[in-house]
């Protein structure tokens, strides 16, 4: 018994310093979490898609993402009439181009040679406007944009279905920060 007493006493010395260098660094930064102070509501219109080529489901499924991201992550409520955050849009480019010659290689059993595989890139690009009425201070208008890299033997229904979502995933968490995050 006299054994733990005198262990937690040597130990209270370690005990104090370490609660004074944990209030020392919660003191110097915190994460304050979202830049949403009062705002109760949210409306986020449909983003058209105006891209000269035209993937026909982009548009209802990045609005659909984009407002699960918002309605599910904050405590936001979608309303349609006289919301206190409204945000807004279109697609402005989606386009597939080629890459380099990517550093994959393949030997060729039949002669020997190497054979590089080609790459293409998915790019998408969203303008957003962004409006905050009860903190006009805060309203932005910008344009987003990412890529996504893959090989070229994909077929058109297998970049639909995988690159577009991995490009439209990065826009939204992009959109969703400048929005929420207080960093």
């Amino acid at each position: 018994m006299n054994f733990k007493i005198k262990n937690i006493k040597k130990a209270q010395p370690k005990f104090w310093l370490f609660l004074l260098c944990l209030s020392l660094l919660n003191s110097c930064y915190s994460f304050s979490g979202s830049s949403l102070k009062d705002e109760k509501t949210i409306q986020i219109n449909e983003f058209p898609n105006n891209a000269p080529l035209v993937n026909p489901t982009l548009s209802q499924q990045f609005s659909t993402d984009i407002q699960n991201r918002f309605l599910q992550r904050t405590t936001l409520k979608g309303t349609k009439e006289n919301p206190d955050i409204l945000v807004e849009g279109e697609i402005t480019d989606y386009s597939i181009t080629p890459t380099t010659i990517s550093s994959n290689t393949v030997t060729n059993q039949n002669t020997g040679g190497v054979i590089q595989e080609s790459q293409n890139k998915l790019t998408i690009t969203v303008k957003v406007h962004y409006e905050n009425r009860l903190h006009p201070e805060l309203s932005f208008d910008r344009s987003y944009s990412d890529e996504a890299v893959f090989n070229s033997n994909l077929s058109q229904s297998d970049i639909e279905s995988s690159q577009v979502k991995i490009a439209t995933d990065r826009i939204i968490n992009k959109i969703f920060n400048d929005i929420v995050a207080n960093w």
